[in-house]
């Protein structure tokens, strides 16, 4: 990383100057300010890539001019330096962006081995930036993102229903975005502008639910001081969205059936019916054909819920959705939290699309959020995701079979890089293989260029090209005969 350009802010003349020799010995340009003030008018210049800041300095002090640099330049890493070494003070340097803290003596090879991992970090920052924006062909439907083939024809199917007042049923795994899905049909409709209202047909208790949904009079039950609208009616000209619809009880069932017949409601302890305008859309993670089959679901309702059907399928059967839903909550974690939207690495993204995701996108948003909140600077890598992701991910993989984390490999590759190699693809994927292969083939052998031939099946002579080509060892390593060394 050298060639980048440094600013010292320290007040002490003579720590400016051992970092300007040190820092210039490594090849690194040196910028110096004295004071917070002169600090942060020099790390204006947009060419400025790190910030050697100290904590005492006359006026004000240091964690104040971090907290005008975290917000001036965002992307500016910063490390602070301090002979008053306190937990206080490198926890609160920590919540405040800084990238590192250091300790006053500082031994100038640990200090330079920081400064270079804080310029690789920044580095890969960019570049996964720059990646990202070339990438970020999105589809996005009210907030739901998708790329990938399967989320397109739902896209499709949603533009379709939305202008009708069709019910519509939603099927797929618990996490997949079915309110998501009923939200964007509603938002679509002549009903947007008018109440959307969710019930969650699983988490009320049966006894409850029939009041929930059709209300009461007063009177009704003990409690029922009042009488009270229930969601049909607090939803007339709009939407109710009946999730988890499997789990409803068969003689509400009935009366569910006879709303959707009719278009009117009965109170509990009514003695008329109420007529409502409402669109119904409701989802279920169950197999309701079997449930239909097992007589705990009625056959006539099913098939009034199931005029048009939507199968929302599951994260891991649209792992190419993968990198843009994870930098999607990465966005909506920083608006959320009012901070600069952090990005992963690529092996951090390669961790996410290997793993299985059994609770969907309900999951990776958790996940996402929670390694946002851990990661201290702009970069989220593999160390800030949960330990089960990243041992499952490879564990998933390795069960996959032999094929299955080279496809993984591949399908977020192509998800992170399209468009950015058209005509250069095939190069690029098999360079990613090929030079791995030879590398582990020649670790195993030893070097041994002749056996390395033979385990691969290919001649000496095209060993050796390859090798060469992919500028796979060097000098006394694996990948050099012992002729390939004496000749040097």
């Amino acid at each position: 990383m050298t060639g980048n350009r440094v600013l010292v802010v320290d007040d002490e003349d003579s720590v400016r100057w051992a970092l300007t020799k040190a820092l210039e010995r490594a090849g690194y340009r040196v910028d110096l300010a004295a004071d917070g003030a002169s600090g942060l008018s020099a790390a204006e210049n947009p060419d400025v890539d790190l910030a050697l800041l100290d904590v005492r300095l006359p006026g004000r002090d240091g964690l104040a001019v971090l907290g005008d640099l975290r917000r001036r330049r965002p992307d500016l890493p910063v490390i602070m330096m301090t002979a008053y070494g306190t937990l206080q003070i490198a926890v609160e340097a920590m919540k405040q962006g800084a990238y590192d803290y250091i300790g006053k003596p500082f031994d100038v090879d640990e200090l330079l081995l920081v400064v270079g991992k804080a310029l690789e970090a920044q580095a890969l920052t960019r570049e996964v930036s720059r990646l990202r924006r070339l990438a970020e062909e999105r589809f996005e439907l009210g907030g739901i993102v998708g790329g990938s083939p399967a989320m397109q024809q739902i896209f499709k199917a949603v533009g379709k229903v939305a202008g009708t007042d069709l019910t519509v049923l939603l099927r797929g795994e618990s996490g997949t975005g079915k309110e998501l899905i009923a939200r964007a049909v509603h938002e679509n409709s002549r009903r947007t502008g008018r109440p959307f209202v969710p019930v969650n047909c699983a988490a009320i208790p049966r006894e409850l639910l029939e009041s929930e949904l059709f209300g009461h009079e007063r009177g009704a039950f003990t409690g029922a001081a009042a009488a009270r609208r229930g969601r049909f009616e607090q939803a007339d000209g709009g939407t109710v969205f009946l999730d988890e619809v499997g789990d409803m009880d068969l003689s509400l069932q009935t009366k569910l059936l006879r709303v959707l017949q009719e278009r009117r409601i009965e109170r509990l302890g009514g003695e008329g019916s109420i007529p409502v305008d409402v669109r119904i859309v409701a989802a279920t993670n169950q197999d309701l054909e079997r449930a239909v089959g097992m007589k705990t679901f009625r056959e006539d309702l099913f098939y009034r819920l199931n005029v048009v059907s939507i199968h929302l399928p599951p994260l891991r059967d649209r792992r190419e959705d993968i990198p843009a839903l994870a930098t999607h909550f990465l966005a909506a974690f920083a608006r959320e939290e009012h901070t600069t939207p952090k990005v992963f690495s690529p092996d951090a993204v390669g961790l996410l699309a290997r793993y299985g995701w059994p609770g969907n996108v309900r999951e990776l948003e958790n996940v996402v959020k929670r390694a946002a909140a851990l990661a201290p600077t702009p970069l989220v890598l593999p160390d800030h995701l949960p330990d089960g992701v990243r041992t499952r991910a490879g564990a998933e993989a390795r069960a996959g079979g032999p094929e299955a984390f080279p496809v993984e490999w591949i399908r977020t590759e192509m998800a992170r890089l399209r468009g950015t190699l058209d005509g250069g693809l095939h190069a690029h994927f098999v360079a990613g293989v090929e030079r791995p292969l030879f590398e582990l083939i020649l670790q195993r052998t030893g070097g041994n260029q002749v056996k390395a031939a033979a385990l691969l099946g290919i001649n000496r002579n095209t060993l050796r090209k390859r090798i060469k080509a992919l500028d796979v060892g060097r000098p006394g390593k694996p990948g050099r005969s012992a002729e390939d060394d004496a000749a040097d």
